[in-house]
């Protein structure tokens, strides 16, 4: 008995003396309504800074913003976009990694709010907001099940037969069609990966490379197109007045009709696997089958994940590539040395990728991840802080929105030498411009328990293509300086005019 007196004793003790500390170093820190930032005006916050014409930032440009608000606050900004609800913008990588140690086991994040509240309005059809919105312990039931089969290394080798095989068939077609002049490969790039995500995940084929499908109507020019709009309206519902909360904005009513689409094509495709499902040979059994047989999620459940699956894998993919191969384009040294690499793994040019080859591709992870320095696909990585934090020497509460700007921080010389120009021997540890970056700055995929659910199966792909496609074709670029557009994703602002010329051996 006294033992456990003495233990409650020391509890106490122990929670005084924290809180006692936690007031000393709160007394030491800048108040956060000191933190530098835009100025904001009553009953209409920064929102005034975002008009056409009259503002300085605009919203589908959200690295120049970033740029111009590191340039004159620093590396720590306060916003309030619209009346009392603040964002702290983070640029510096301890901040950053500040932020990731204290997200707790149920990372919180504010972000595709609409679309939570469309799926919260169909109980019929989902249980929650999806892997994307939700929050909480709901988050990790969701998350803990459909992480399986798709996130460490292991798990993803399974998938690279049947990658091999479609970018197989998507370079055959690319053969007939480089002979179109001016071709945006953008849509084409977009067809590759809705049947990529269709094989890895659903384990089906949309045949989107077929002349029927290429019709405006069909099934996949529809679910690429239905991905694109949702993509485009997220960020503007996230931000601003939230009207959409009270009645059906122009905007909201766009994301709706995009998401019913993929709604219906959802349901039916989980139909027909269900209906297969019991007369299959499940002795090695497929992502989907392995949900379809998981007794802690149901019919709802996936649902709501192979839309999330449709509505990520589609275009973070394809702009990723977009901008990987502009970057190879125009650096013909660094394409001559993917083309060796890519000759010693495939002496036959239509040869498939193995596991071994990807193990061994050193300089095409090193321009990867240059691609992604550059231009990462993610505007940012948010959370709302789950207890009182300590960043840059400001106190900053607890339900605070913080936004990592990684996208900035990559492309500052005091990180990186020569920022701007593409140089993958950065990354080679045995190359004279190799220096270990801070293990915060780059971070395409996110990090901790909430990063992307298929990073390594999106960088097998890519990796498997750029092999396939260099080996094969000498590629050049035919546009100009390509840009970034910040919808959820940074998407890129021009077409993806690109020239393939066949290699002789």
């Amino acid at each position: 008995m006294n033992f456990f007196r003495r233990k409650i004793i020391i509890i106490i003790h122990d929670r005084v003396q924290c809180k006692k500390y936690n007031r000393i170093i709160k007394k030491h820190l800048h108040k956060f309504e000191n933190i530098p930032g835009p100025t904001s005006l009553p009953a209409i916050g920064t929102l005034y800074q975002y008009f056409p014409f009259i503002g300085k930032y605009r919203f589908d440009e959200l690295h120049y913003n970033g740029y111009k608000k590191y340039n004159s606050f620093g590396s720590l900004v306060r916003e309030e976009i619209v009346p009392g609800v603040n964002v702290v913008w983070l640029f510096d990588p301890n901040d950053i990694e500040t932020m990731f140690r204290h997200e707790g086991k149920y990372p919180q994040r504010r972000s595709h709010l609409a679309l939570e509240k469309y799926r919260l309005d169909r109980p019929n059809v989902y249980n929650s907001g999806g892997l994307l919105p939700t929050n909480g312990p709901e988050w990790f039931r969701i998350r803990s099940v459909f992480q399986r089969g798709l996130s460490s290394p292991q798990a993803v080798k399974r998938f690279i037969h049947g990658s091999n095989d479609i970018i197989q068939e998507w370079l055959i077609m690319l053969d007939a069609m480089r002979k179109t002049p001016n071709l945006d490969y953008l849509p084409e790039l977009s067809r590759l990966f809705l049947e990529l995500t269709g094989q890895n995940t659903l384990d089906i084929r949309f045949n989107s490379f077929t002349v029927h499908e290429r019709k405006k109507y069909s099934r996949s020019s529809q679910l690429m197109n239905a991905a694109l709009l949702t993509n485009s309206c997220i960020l503007k519902t996230d931000n601003g007045p939230q009207l959409w909360r009270k009645f059906d904005t122009p905007l909201y009513k766009k994301m709706k009709r995009s998401q019913e689409y993929m709604e219906l094509v959802a349901i039916d495709l989980i139909s027909l696997k269900m209906s297969l499902f019991m007369d299959k040979d499940n002795s090695s059994p497929s992502l989907v089958d392995s949900y379809l047989s998981s007794p802690e999620i149901d019919f709802k459940d996936i649902i709501g994940v192979v839309c999330d699956f449709l509505l990520a894998g589609i275009d973070t993919s394809t702009y990723t590539t977009s901008f990987l191969l502009y970057h190879v384009a125009n650096n013909p040294s660094v394409q001559d040395r993917i083309y060796e690499e890519s000759l010693k793994m495939l002496p036959v040019k239509d040869g498939d990728v193995t596991d071994d080859m990807l193990k061994e591709a050193y300089y095409i992870k090193a321009v990867l991840k240059e691609s992604l320095r550059l231009r990462p696909v993610s505007v940012g990585v948010g959370r709302i802080l789950q207890s009182d934090t300590q960043f840059s020497g400001y106190y900053i509460p607890a339900g605070t929105t913080i936004v990592s700007q990684n996208q900035i921080s990559c492309k500052l010389e005091k990180y990186f030498a020569f920022p701007d120009k593409f140089l993958p021997e950065r990354w080679l540890k045995n190359h004279a411009l190799y220096k270990q970056p801070h293990p915060f700055l780059l971070l395409p995929f996110g990090h901790g328990p909430r990063s992307c659910i298929a990073r390594r199966l999106a960088e097998q792909n890519m990796i498997i293509l750029l092999l396939k496609l260099i080996r094969n074709y000498r590629i050049k670029w035919n546009g100009g300086q390509l840009d970034s557009k910040s919808l959820l994703i940074n998407k890129p602002d021009g077409p993806i005019l690109l020239e393939f010329i066949k290699r002789d051996s």
